[in-house]
């Protein structure tokens, strides 16, 4: 297909988009207004790749149609059938395509405007560099994103070790291969246009990266995945972002340069969430050691813990005035979100007062909980953050936890020795009474025994936690 858009109509599509790309992004940040955020973002990719087409000019459409075909039904088709808890998991494939895509782009774009002799010939030296620096930044960043999303979704999947593996002289490896890559890159670059061995040059530093990618996030345990995620979401931003400056499109740079800031804000967040530094998140290892805790000795050594029956727990929230539940990813993996809904509106009918307690790393993305509960139609006014909550539990009669475990362990605030000591978490010991719907006395990621469990004012319902929520549902209606 040829033709010519008016010169003026390209560019303002590209405003438009990236306009509309950052009224998007903004309505991300809010659960209430998510959803219309992430349509206007969808629109802005629409304008966008309308745009490319046009500035394009000449391209075959049965080869888009058919990319759009292919790539609309697979997006369509995950979009419906991904279950909830497996969210995580399709962020991490997100990330790793968006990487991945940059790679092929900046590989092509060496291929035909470096390699290829005809092209290489019209190379200024000035313009050489300018091609060669941004392609290779988009190789490695994408190649690193590729690499390490493909690995935290085996990871979150449970295909490979949720655990760290730590691999001896990792951080020596680590060390050549990214060193290696730049210097092949430098190399790549100081060459000029007269080298003949650049497409191999080019091929090792994808390769190098790709490697690098696995190393780097091989060491990360499952408690660390939120920080991970939102760290390779920025990966992808930022490999975007370079890939614009090789094809010199604005709006590619612009919202790449979107989503490398944002993913760097929330991975910031994330880590002060959890009371560590990034460098400690990527090189720490976390929970593939114990420490001298007497705590994290034996996670399962517990002294004697007040074991509850649906029955028994029901006759409790009969008479309570307010509760806090406390969501974790147990109540994603149980699909329980509606079922918590269920029970929350049937003590609200009794005149309880109800909110959501909502920790930062809680699940196994930044804002999961909020997503899981926006689903099940959880009003947003009854979802409060951390640091406003943490002042109510000494007021609440009782704070049901669901699934959480790490991020309601007092050890943070009491054990110095602790792997979590520091990290802020919800104050759900300073309830009335605190109801644990949870399996067993299994740790969380961390590790690490909870001795909130054997607290006298907490009660351990042990079980399924859809199970547990709709026998209480059923308990309390007979009571009405």
């Amino acid at each position: 297909m040829t033709g010519s858009a008016n010169p003026t109509l390209i560019p303002l599509l590209y405003l438009v988009s990236a306009v509309l790309f950052i009224v998007g992004l903004k309505g991300l940040t809010r659960v209430r207004t998510a959803r219309r955020g992430n349509a206007i973002s969808s629109l802005a990719m629409l304008l966008a790749i309308v745009a490319t087409l046009l500035e394009l000019g000449t391209f075959s459409p049965t080869w888009i149609l058919l990319g759009i075909v292919i790539g609309g039904a697979i997006g369509s088709i995950t979009a419906v059938r991904v279950q909830m808890t497996a969210m995580p998991e399709m962020v991490a494939l997100l990330n790793g395509c968006g990487g991945g895509a940059s790679v092929l782009v900046a590989l092509s774009v060496i291929w035909e405007r470096i390699i290829e002799p005809r092209s290489r010939a019209t190379l200024a030296g000035g313009e050489f560099n300018t091609v060669a620096i941004t392609t290779l930044l988009s190789v490695i960043i994408g190649s690193v994103t590729l690499t390490g999303s493909v690995v935290a979704f085996l990871k979150l999947r449970g295909w490979i070790s949720g655990q760290p593996i730590l691999l001896p002289g990792r951080h020596v490896l680590n060390a050549l291969l990214l060193l290696g890559s730049i210097g092949l890159a430098g190399y790549f670059v100081a060459t000029g246009a007269a080298a003949g061995n650049l497409g191999l040059i080019a091929l090792a530093v994808c390769g190098l990266t790709l490697f690098l990618g696995i190393l780097l996030v091989i060491p990360i345990g499952g408690a660390d995945m939120p920080v991970v995620i939102s760290l390779l979401n920025s990966y992808s931003g930022l490999a975007a972002c370079a890939t614009g400056f090789v094809l010199s499109n604005n709006v590619l740079i612009i919202s790449g340069a979107l989503v490398g800031a944002s993913g760097l804000i929330l991975t910031q967040i994330m880590c002060k969430a959890m009371n560590r530094s990034l460098a400690n998140v990527l090189f720490g290892g976390f929970g593939a050691q114990e420490t001298d805790s007497g705590a994290s000795k034996n996670a399962r050594d517990y002294g004697p813990v007040k074991s509850y029956s649906a029955e028994e727990a029901a006759l409790v929230l009969e008479s309570v005035e307010s509760v806090i539940f406390v969501p974790g990813y147990g109540l994603a993996v149980a699909q329980a979100q509606h079922i918590v809904r269920d029970l929350a509106e049937l003590l609200q009918k009794r005149g309880v007062d109800v909110k959501y307690a909502i920790h930062p790393v809680a699940g196994r993305m930044p804002g999961h909980m909020n997503v899981l509960l926006a689903e099940a139609d959880v009003p947003y006014e009854q979802l409060v953050e951390m640091e406003a909550i943490n002042s109510e539990f000494r007021n609440t009669d009782v704070a049901m936890v669901v699934g959480a475990n790490d991020v309601v362990n007092p050890a943070a605030t009491k054990d110095s020795n602790s792997p979590i000591y520091g990290m802020p978490i919800l104050e759900v010991h300073n309830a009335g009474t605190v109801m644990i719907i949870k399996r067993s006395l299994s740790p969380g990621f961390a590790g690490i025994k909870n001795e909130l469990f054997e607290y006298d004012n907490t009660l351990m319902l042990f079980g399924d936690a859809k199970k547990m929520l709709q026998d209480l549902v059923a308990e309390l209606k007979e009571a009405d």
